[in-house]
């Protein structure tokens, strides 16, 4: 799994490559530590090439949407493909988080 987190102009973007599975959550989520505290900007994250995501993964991106929410930022999840996508579906995440 790879993970990455920039500041672009003003938002927070975020890219999960590969498998986000049990093992690799706690890697992810020690990259994205910065994203609890968005102190009002923007999250992007950026799902063109995840591949798979645990519940593990989902309860930190819902960990990030909470803290976001709280700051007043948004946070929406670019380039989620179909398999993803109905992982969210069947959560009932799709409900939850903006999609681009």
């Amino acid at each position: 799994m790879d993970t990455t987190l920039k500041e672009i102009d003003g938002k927070y973007v975020a890219t999960l490559e590969g498998e986000m599975d049990t093992a690799a959550a706690v890697e992810v989520e020690e990259v994205l530590k910065p994203l609890y505290d968005t102190s009002g900007k923007d999250v992007i994250i950026e799902c063109e090439k995840l591949e798979y995501i645990a519940s593990s993964g989902l309860r930190i991106l819902l960990g990030i949407l909470k803290a976001a929410k709280a700051s007043g930022s948004k946070v929406t999840l670019r380039g989620v493909n179909k398999e993803i996508k109905n992982v969210f579906t069947l959560t009932g995440f799709i409900n939850l988080f903006e999609f681009e």
